[in-house]
Parts: structure tokens; C-alpha cells; sequence
């Protein structure tokens, strides 16, 4: 499977993944779920990594590759997923979730400065759409 099919099937699992924790969110604090959740996804992964040859690969990995795996981990996995949560739990997750899509502007911008990616002609369209959008939401954001 491409990379494009992966991504599109990423998407739809965040697409939905709102809807489930919005509804699981009801009645508890949010670092409480996000922690629930958490504890569910170590589980899970630590059945694929005894399940597979993942914990030789692992083992392997030098400690410049933990270090931005670390990083990523905590952007990611911790304090976006935190500020994800507060979002979805307080707001509306349609408005939540277009304001969030806003993230591929930020990523575009680090991967031009940090790895010396191109910014195309359709990337910049795409990004001003992306733009477009959130300022649109935005003008009706909490009402």
C-alpha cells in the first residue's frame, strides 16, 4: 500500500478517533483519559512488540534516535494529544478538529527550515486553503 492510501487511512482513523473520545471523555477529567487511552496504546504495542522482531530492532537504536523519538513522543503523544483532549472535551469536535488540521502548516514550515524540504507551488495553495479554513472556523469558534 502507498504512502498516499496509508495517509488516507490515517486520516479516517482520526477522522473518527474524536467522535469515540469525546463520548469516552464524558464524566471524567481529561489527563484522566488521555492517560486511560495512553495506558491502552502501550498495551497495544507491547503486544506487537513481543508479537514481532521489534525488540531486537529496538535495542539497536542509538541514543540520537531516542533523543528525537523523545522529543516527538512528548509534542505528540503528550502534550498535543493533552491539549486534543481539552479541546474535544470542552468545545465541538467538528470546529476542534478543523482548527487542529491546522497542524500541516506548522509541519510545512519545520520540514522547509529543519530538513530543507521544498514549498511547491500546490503545497503553498493547499497550506492557504488549509488557512482558508481555520480562519472561517475560527470566526465562529465557541458560539
Amino acid at each position: 500500500m502507498g504512502p498516499f492510501f496509508l495517509a488516507l487511512f490515517g486520516a479516517a482513523c482520526w477522522g473518527l478517533a474524536p467522535v469515540f473520545g469525546k463520548i469516552g471523555l464524558k464524566g471524567i477529567k481529561t489527563f484522566d483519559g488521555l492517560a486511560a487511552r495512553t495506558l491502552i496504546t502501550v498495551l497495544l504495542v507491547t503486544g506487537w512488540v513481543i508479537g514481532s522482531d521489534s525488540c531486537k530492532r529496538i535495542s539497536t537504536f542509538p541514543a540520537r534516535t531516542w533523543f528525537f523519538l523523545a522529543i516527538e513522543a512528548f509534542l505528540a503523544t503528550f502534550a498535543g494529544d493533552l491539549a486534543y483532549y481539552a479541546a474535544i472535551k470542552k468545545g465541538d469536535i467538528g470546529q476542534t478538529a478543523l482548527v487542529l488540521a491546522g497542524s500541516p502548516l506548522i509541519t510545512i514550515w519545520a520540514g522547509c527550515l529543519f530538513l530543507g524540504e521544498k514549498l511547491t507551488p500546490l503545497k503553498t495553495i493547499g497550506a492557504a486553503l488549509i488557512i482558508i479554513g481555520i480562519v472561517l472556523v475560527g470566526l465562529n469558534f465557541g458560539s
